[in-house]
């Protein structure tokens, strides 16, 4: 099969996933305890999704700007600091970091 052939079957697959989501009960999806349990797997996917993109390049374990913006964002998510501005300050200091190391 070709490279479209996987693409439009992903999609295809995606399509009826969704679907058969709107065919779940209410009832089921308002229980406390499945939540909870969707809360959580929203969580871990973020956070499993921000760590391959900071530790990866393609792959090989890649240690650069990188974790510095992302260590420079969760010390401003960790003193409470507004969205936009934990953005702006990782965006800073991967600039600087990629400055200074390039220099």
């Amino acid at each position: 099969m070709s490279l479209w052939g996987w693409i439009l079957l992903a999609c295809a697959i995606s399509i009826a996933t969704k679907f058969l989501g709107f065919l779940v009960p209410a009832t089921l999806l308002d229980n406390p305890r499945m939540l909870r349990v969707a809360g959580s797997l929203t969580i871990g996917l973020l956070a499993a999704l921000t760590a391959v993109n900071t530790f990866a390049s393609g792959q090989e374990l890649a240690v650069d700007a990188r974790v510095v913006a992302l260590l420079v964002a969760a010390v401003a998510l960790w003193l409470r600091a507004p969205f936009l501005v934990v953005v702006a300050l990782g965006a800073v200091a991967a600039g600087v970091a990629r400055l200074l190391g390039a220099a």
